[in-house]
């Protein structure tokens, strides 16, 4: 499917089809994350934020065990 962007005031967007958010469960109150690598634009549906952040404090903790245990001395 391609897209292209629509003036949104002074900002650009990208309207998503009805089909599309209906099979992904998304609606206008739906948070969602937006990240890049670089080259692509992802949209993900934030579904349960607690373990997300959890995952990502687990994710912080292992790559910087020593530097955050020598702060806490």
């Amino acid at each position: 499917m391609l897209k292209k962007l629509s003036a949104i005031g002074n900002s650009y967007g990208v309207v998503i089809e009805k089909p599309i958010l209906d099979l992904l469960k998304i609606d206008r109150n739906t948070e969602l994350e937006v990240t890049t690598d670089g080259n692509k634009l992802v949209l993900e549906p934030i579904r349960n934020r607690r373990k997300r952040i959890a995952d990502a404090t687990s994710r912080v903790m292992k790559a910087h065990d020593n530097t955050l245990r020598r702060l806490a001395k």
